[in-house]
């Protein structure tokens, strides 16, 4: 699974989830679309794959992000 984020300045309060893809074809389009014509935004792509950690909370790798 793959998870798009939109977020501004670096900051991780900034960050919206913008959809879940199965695709990482389609999750990139969806993410350069996010941000397109916006120099303030940047996107990131994580992938997950159901494992979790000690807490609970979801592993993700980051798979691409955005300059």
């Amino acid at each position: 699974m793959f998870h798009v984020i939109t977020e501004r300045d670096y900051s991780e309060f900034s960050r919206k989830q913008i959809g879940e893809y199965t695709d990482f074809d389609k999750a990139l389009e969806a993410a350069q679309k996010a941000i397109a014509g916006r120099d303030d935004l940047r996107y990131i792509i994580e992938q997950t794959d159901g494992h979790v950690d000690s807490y609970g909370n979801q592993i993700v790798t980051v798979v691409a992000e955005s300059d």
